[in-house]
């Protein structure tokens, strides 16, 4: 029994280790971008899964397992080459606030376990299994949004997340420069492929970018934070498509490694995503090969932008 538990490890890691550097070869070697899903919180509650207040997306881990599921498959058979698990809301200092920190690692395996059941049932090509972290509580007034309790919040989640098998994981939306410097310092101990992720708000009347949520601090302050980190890949996501070429230039005057963008459209008013003015699918790839032609080196959405994009940009790309 002993040995069969062994060799069951033992061929997880290799497929963990293959799909790890498989995904970062793709990115490496100039070739089309990688593309990834689009919005997961956000094509659940399209699907009609409630969202929740204090913890957006995350619960439907829970009280949807199966919408999850089908909505990994929906972006695999789109095209997605990488597929990120709604983990987004699921480390401690967002769930023990809510009154489930005693669930943070039952959510989080299950959520994983939810992303490789999709891509063993309908993946007919390579696809990676990617695990979000991000910085972002409701709790922004209280312990948990401070960086020590984030910051071991983020090493836990991301501990669980790689012995739940992912193949990278990404740090969503920093946004907070003291919050964002102790998560990817944590992160960025394991042996996994990091990315990171920065989020631009509208641009300024003087040209400059602010930090997405935080319109007082400045985007360019943030991005010379985070380059500093041995990371996989910085990307320019949950920003709108206008700003993503600014954004992509501020990037690049700190940051020699690749690029990836994945944009979002339409707005939200906690806790629902406001799906107003949505770019068409065939207009938001236009855009991507001006971005791939900036060098980006992974292309997909975020909020608002689902398998239809997807499957538009796996097409444009699929040359």
């Amino acid at each position: 029994m002993g040995g069969l538990f062994f060799e069951l490890l033992l061929q997880l890691l290799e497929a963990m280790t293959r799909y790890s550097s498989w995904v970062q070869r793709r990115i490496e070697d100039g070739g089309k971008p990688l593309i990834v899903d689009g919005g997961m919180g956000t094509e659940l509650e399209k699907a009609g899964v409630p969202m929740d207040g204090r913890i957006w997306s995350g619960h439907a881990i829970l009280s949807s397992p199966h919408v999850v599921q089908m909505t990994h498959e929906k972006f695999i058979e789109a095209g997605a080459e990488a597929i990120i698990a709604n983990t987004f809301s699921t480390a401690r200092h967002v769930l023990e606030p809510a009154g489930l920190g005693n669930r943070v690692r039952e959510i989080n395996v299950a959520a994983i376990k939810l992303a490789r059941q999709a891509r063993d049932a309908t993946a007919q090509r390579p696809v990676a299994i990617v695990g979000s972290i991000c910085e972002w509580t409701a709790e922004t007034g209280g312990n948990w949004s401070a960086p020590d309790a984030v910051g071991d919040s983020a090493k836990e989640q991301g501990e669980i997340l790689a012995e739940a098998g992912v193949d990278v994981i990404a740090l969503e939306m920093c946004e907070r420069i003291e919050l964002s410097q102790v998560v990817a310092e944590v992160i960025t101990e394991l042996s996994l492929p990091v990315w990171i992720g920065v989020s631009a708000g509208t641009c300024r009347e003087d040209g400059t970018l602010p930090v997405f949520s935080y319109p007082e601090r400045d985007f360019e302050e943030l991005v010379v934070a985070v380059s500093a980190f041995p990371v996989s890949v910085i990307n320019v996501m949950h920003t709108a498509v206008g700003d993503v070429v600014k954004a992509m230039e501020v990037v690049r005057r700190h940051w020699s490694g690749p690029i990836g963008v994945y944009p979002e459209s339409g707005y939200f008013t906690m806790p629902n995503w406001q799906f107003i003015d949505i770019i068409e699918p065939f207009d938001l790839a236009q855009y991507a090969l001006e971005w791939a032609a900036n060098g980006a080196r992974l292309i997909g959405g975020c909020c608002g932008l689902g398998p239809a994009h997807i499957r538009e940009l796996h097409s444009t790309f699929d040359i």
